[in-house]
């Protein structure tokens, strides 16, 4: 598979800022990427870079393999859809949807109401631009607001029409910036899900900036974790949870995040860090790791435990929902899998392998 998209060691500066060190990304046709990484970590600037909305201070960008770093945002045919929608109030949805094929297809003349009708081609124009604006709203259940406003939608209404824009140009690539952290949790997830329809209906390439690695894990087949403006992992979602190449990726993967375990919590790893994910330790008689309990949350199907290991690390584990939760302060062993302890070199953070760990009893 070809890719579409690629920033090849990337550099942004501002003044003395460094944004982006050395940034080497690769988005493939039809795949879902998303970047991932906390505010700051240089993620929004990269896809900035790849819409032509700004340009690297050194390094490549290529779209289909050409360079376009000297092409703006309309040269490069790309959709940029931003987190705040950017509707024009006094637009009605339909409006909103058609503007970039307006601004591409009709002159300044052809545009107004009335005198528009005169020039040349423009009925044709608007009959056609029309068409693709039912077909996009169509796709994206937007056909009954198309007379609407942006002031009387809703907020997951206004994202879907700052998605049938973006749709209707038929761009070579879209490009998402946090689309849906302006939205309430249940709308989040819904929403998920449209764009991920609306992936598969394009068939074209995405690229999704956000910090929530839940929407990542859930929506990408390409997930790249940005760190302090470097590419700290690119991979599946299963590669980045189940081997994460650097203790910071394992930290930020994972719906619980991971614990840490050092020397004399009681695994025997050397010199390494161990890290479990609060899934991989359950509470079993038979378990091989001890630990003190300091408080357990009942979550319905699942009971987050909270303890403490024999050198004072805090640290979680999760039993089943029908666990029956000893008393505070209690002592209780927990089993886990040794394939599913992830070990990293103490002063490098990285990750290591084929080292032997076990439990100290």
């Amino acid at each position: 598979m070809s890719s579409i998209m690629e920033l090849r060691d990337v550099t942004r500066c501002f003044d003395s800022n460094t944004v982006l060190d050395h940034v080497s990304i690769k988005v493939e046709q039809g795949s879902f990427t998303a970047l991932l990484g906390a505010s700051g970590c240089g993620k929004s600037t990269s896809l900035r870079i790849m819409a032509g909305l700004d340009r690297p201070t050194s390094g490549e960008v290529l779209l289909n393999g050409r360079d376009v770093r000297g092409q703006n945002a309309y040269e490069r045919n790309v959709a940029m859809v931003f987190q705040s929608y950017a509707l024009y109030p006094h637009l009605t949805v339909a409006q909103n949807i058609a503007l970039p094929l307006t601004m591409r297809h009709l002159s300044n003349l052809g545009r107004m109401p009335l005198l528009g009708s005169f020039v040349p081609g423009a009925t044709e124009a608007r009959r056609t631009i029309m068409n693709k604006v039912v077909d996009a709203a169509k796709s994206l259940g937007l056909e009954e607001l198309l007379d609407r406003k942006p002031g009387s939608l809703s907020g997951g209404q206004k994202q879907r029409v700052a998605l049938g824009r973006a749709l209707v140009r038929d761009p070579a690539l879209f490009l998402l910036d946090e689309p849906l952290s302006n939205l309430d949790a249940r709308l989040r997830i819904r929403m998920r899900s449209e764009i991920s329809s609306l992936h598969r209906l394009t068939g074209k390439a995405f690229v999704y900036v956000t910090h929530d690695q839940t929407e990542a894990m859930a929506m990408a087949d390409q997930i790249v974790v940005m760190i302090g403006g470097q590419v700290a992992q690119a991979g599946s979602p299963r590669d980045l949870y189940e081997r994460p190449v650097h203790r910071d990726v394992a930290a930020f993967i994972g719906h619980n995040a991971i614990n840490f375990l050092e020397p004399g919590d009681g695994i025997n790893a050397g010199d390494s860090i161990v890290g479990l994910r609060p899934e991989d330790l359950t509470p079993n008689t038979a378990g091989s790791l001890s630990a003190k309990l300091e408080a357990s949350e009942y979550l319905g199907s699942e009971i987050m435990l909270s303890l403490r290991s024999r050198r004072g690390t805090e640290f979680r584990a999760i039993a089943p929902g029908d666990y029956i939760v000893p008393t505070i302060g209690s002592d209780i062993r927990l089993a886990y899998e040794p394939q599913r302890v992830h070990l990293f070199d103490a002063v490098t953070g990285k990750r290591k392998s084929g080292v032997k760990h076990e439990a100290v009893t």
